[in-house]
């Protein structure tokens, strides 16, 4: 199958760093949430590579080192020249007694425990103990990772995650990182909006890894952020277009959303969503994953897969036909914001 491509542009030489319209994201073998075997994680990787997908995001959070691990032996395979590679900084792993392990959602992980650092030297030591478990010379993209307030707790302690990038060296390692051609772009993968505006009121990024906060039961970064990076020609790779599974199973008993159970409100949304997905012949989980590429500051979408079948199914799912009066309808009844751009509304310069 055939994986088309579209462009992240480094701004510093305005260089094109190619992705292709879906990725393949690596949390889910790091053993998030359940076990993962090493056979399965490989041949995720094997059949995401021959679908045509060569764009691969990790980060040493990700089972503390084990998802970037398995992508190291996977990258042997498919050569590190025919594929784009992203990993993140800000989450040094350190050797730990058992008792002090700091799994966080992973399971089954080395024994490491987390430090937090975005400090020049932070960054650096972060990056090398990356390339050395991917076993490459080099990443493609470099983020920061987790500055935001979902994952630091409050917006007190993200707003001096921010100040230590910037006042601690952080930022000034990544673009020494970038300018020498270590890497092609920089940028930032967290669970907000909010701050990717801040970090661009503050430096000059190439492109943010936005889990959710744009989906089908989201368009708040359509007031400003969305249109801040379509300004700025700054590149958004989406994460998590399901809003972490409901958009995927559709409002079922137990259905997640936003990695909690899904609260009435939501459930009677996705309800009515579905139901015109279904007036149209459509899958609910199809609809969610198209409709983040209909924004042209959105380059990629990266669902996840544990398993050769789902990446199959969601290669499958980014191929499916979904006719144009699905999306027209979705914003006649006010399910999605009148402003949000739609797929196949827009022209888009793709290479297969």
């Amino acid at each position: 199958m055939d994986i088309s491509t579209t462009n992240l542009l480094n701004h510093r030489t305005k260089r094109p760093v190619p992705l292709t319209r879906m990725g393949f994201g690596g949390a889910p073998l790091g053993n998030l949430y359940r076990k993962v075997s090493d056979e399965d994680a490989q041949a995720s990787l094997q059949a995401a590579f021959d679908a045509g997908i060569r764009y691969f995001d990790t980060a040493p959070q990700y089972g503390l080192g084990r998802s970037e691990m398995r992508f190291g032996k996977a990258l042997k395979r498919f050569g590190r020249d025919n594929v784009q590679l992203s990993t993140k900084i800000g989450r040094l792993l350190v050797d730990c007694e058992p008792h002090e392990v700091t799994p966080e959602a992973f399971v089954d992980v080395p024994q490491k425990r987390i430090v937090f650092d975005y400090s020049y030297d932070g960054v650096m030591r972060s990056y090398e103990a990356s390339k050395e478990r991917l076993e490459v010379s080099n990443a493609d993209i470099l983020l920061i990772h987790d500055v935001c307030v979902f994952s630091q707790g409050s917006q007190e302690m993200s707003d001096k995650r921010v100040r230590e990038l910037f006042d601690q060296g952080g930022y000034r390692a990544l673009t020494e990182l970038r300018n020498s051609g270590e890497i092609a772009a920089i940028g930032a993968g967290v669970n907000e909006w909010q701050v990717c505006e801040k970090l661009l009121g503050l430096g000059d990024f190439d492109g943010f890894l936005l889990a959710g906060r744009y989906t089908l039961l989201e368009q708040e970064a359509l007031n400003s952020f969305l249109p801040l990076c379509e300004k700025r020609d700054v590149g958004i790779i989406l994460g998590g277009p399901y809003n972490s599974g409901i958009l995927a199973t559709g409002a079922i008993e137990g259905a997640k959303y936003n990695y909690a159970q899904a609260p009435d409100d939501v459930l009677e949304r996705v309800n009515k969503i579905e139901a015109v997905c279904k007036a149209h012949d459509t899958r609910l989980i199809a609809a969610a994953l198209q409709f983040v590429l209909g924004h042209p500051a959105v380059k990629t979408v990266v669902p996840g897969a544990v398993s050769s079948a789902e990446v199959k199914a969601n290669v499958e799912l980014m191929q499916t036909p979904i006719p144009q009066g699905l999306w027209s309808d979705l914003r006649i009844e006010g399910l999605i914001r009148s402003d949000a751009p739609l797929p196949g509304e827009k022209k888009v310069s793709e290479v297969s």
